[in-house]
């Protein structure tokens, strides 16, 4: 059966702990592709300030994909109205691929935070769990959190050499005139650089 990861996000900018993440679940999870859904508005960031445009996100996701075989962007969230709730975006992958094992792909942050998620049930219903840790110690804690969510879909823990960067930080250093290049992909370090993105903030 055909196996595909979706991974959405604010992808403000992407960069390569976003690229980390994906390799390491197509390598443990077995993953025939993976899809990057760049959120309209995250609910988790409906106030956020310091936000590049869809299309400059968008065109920033498709470079990042270009660095990874079998990695692709969708805008299905983009192309909505409204806030990017995750239980609308694997139901319309759902309709999209009848016959394939849909895996969500989230942080360990993400995970443990999951039952708070609008409708986190009917998620489960549509799409399996890949979890990928980002903290060192978290692994007593994702596993506690797995056993319970069992119950009501699959979840699959995935180990990995722990990738601390975060788009903050990157966008921080981008106004402080730091090094940021090293935490992104060449091709997405040009297109910030030639669009002028995250000057006014």
């Amino acid at each position: 059966m055909h196996r595909i990861g979706i991974f959405g996000g604010s992808f403000n900018p992407i960069h390569n702990g976003h690229l980390h993440l994906i390799r390491t679940a197509k390598e443990c999870l077995g993953l025939d592709q993976v899809i990057l859904v760049p959120a309209r508005v995250s609910p988790f960031k409906q106030h956020h300030t310091e936000m590049a445009s869809a299309a400059d996100r968008l065109a920033m996701c498709r470079l990042a994909a270009e660095t990874v075989p079998g990695c692709t962007v969708d805008s299905c969230e983009l192309e909505r109205e409204g806030v990017s709730y995750t239980v609308d975006t694997v139901r319309y992958f759902r309709q999209q691929y009848p016959d394939a094992e849909l895996v969500l792909l989230v942080g360990s942050d993400m995970f443990l935070s999951f039952c708070r998620w609008y409708r986190w049930q009917e998620i489960l219903q549509y799409a399996g769990l890949g979890v990928v840790s980002r903290e060192a110690d978290d692994r007593d804690a994702l596993e506690a959190q797995q056993q319970f969510l069992l119950q009501y879909g699959k979840i699959f823990l995935c180990s990995a050499d722990v990738y601390t960067i975060s788009s903050t930080k990157i966008r921080e250093n981008y106004k402080n005139q730091t090094d940021y290049s090293c935490y992104l992909p060449e091709k997405v370090v040009q297109y910030i650089i030639s669009h002028e993105l995250y000057q006014q903030e």
